[in-house]
């Protein structure tokens, strides 16, 4: 197993590590629209919040060897499930013709009031 850490996306804030890569598979823990220089933590509407979520996705992906147009699964916690729609927009925008398979997990509850998490698995390049 190996460790990724890049410092373009968030840093771990408890016992965990941005992704671990085993056998070629890439794995990232979920994100949270957290801007990773400045730390901001990104409160505005769903879109605002998704794309940071997805960018900080893309970065750790990158510096595991790995891009999203490797993604094998996408799992979205969201904390309405009425957002859908809108969040839909900005996940298309972002994957364009990739289509990773994945779930969308109602969670009323996400850590500092965020209306999205997200995380993946990802293949690794070879």
């Amino acid at each position: 197993m190996k460790v990724i850490f890049t410092e373009n996306a968030p840093s771990p804030a408890g016992h965990y590590a941005q992704a671990i890569i085993h056998d070629d598979i890439v794995y990232v823990s979920g994100q949270l629209p957290v801007e990773p220089k400045s730390g901001e933590k990104k409160t505005g509407p769903i879109e605002e919040q998704a794309e940071q979520a997805l960018k900080n996705l893309a970065e750790i992906l990158k510096a595991a060897g790995s891009d999203v147009n490797r993604i094998l699964k996408v799992t979205v916690y969201l904390a309405d499930i009425s957002l859908w729609e809108r969040l839909n927009v900005v996940y298309a925008r972002f994957f364009g013709e990739h289509r990773p398979a994945r779930s969308v997990v109602p969670a009323p509850n996400l850590h500092f009031g965020f209306q999205v998490e997200i995380d993946a698995i990802a293949a690794v390049k070879t």
